[in-house]
């Protein structure tokens, strides 16, 4: 069965940077299950996945634009600490959710603290890199109905909305 729009996609990839460090895997753990056509995942990989088969193995590398996007300096902002209330310790580096402007939930990392001032990248973390995927594909399965209403796959022990 080839991937085409609605189908279930089953993937163990491998993600590298320009310098080949791992960014993320999923060998050695489940493979990554996707809805093709629903922009589950990134839509270089996905172009790049569109008509292959199980057993099939593809390698591509990704410019910014076709992956997280390139980094946009309107996403980095400084706030208040009063923002982050009920958090005590407030680090580089943490991550938090947060509402975007279009009612989305939003990951934003912080960048520095410095006295009440906190300096937040709502960039995703690999914005604006070059991305390396090798991708073997594991089953490529129809959608069900369900599945194609959430626009996303169930696993075996399914979920509520």
């Amino acid at each position: 069965m080839q991937i085409v729009s609605d189908k279930v996609v089953s993937i163990d990839y491998t993600l590298t940077d320009d310098a080949d460090e791992v960014l993320d895997s999923s060998v050695g753990d489940a493979p990554l299950v996707y809805l093709h056509g629903a922009d589950n995942i990134v839509p270089g990989l996905e172009k790049a996945l569109e008509g292959k088969s199980t057993g099939d193995e593809v390698r591509v590398v990704l410019e910014p634009e076709d992956g997280y996007g390139e980094r946009l300096a309107e996403l980095i902002s400084v706030v208040d600490r009063g923002m982050f209330e009920g958090v005590d310790e407030i680090e580089p580096g943490m991550e938090f959710q947060a509402e975007a402007p279009d009612g989305e939930t939003q990951i934003i990392t912080v960048v520095d603290v410095d006295g009440d001032e906190v300096t937040i990248d709502g960039n995703h973390p690999l914005a604006g890199q070059r991305l390396h995927f090798a991708v073997k594909i594991v089953d490529v399965r129809d959608a069900t109905d369900d599945e194609l209403a959430h626009g996303h796959p169930h696993g075996d022990d399914d979920h509520e909305h």
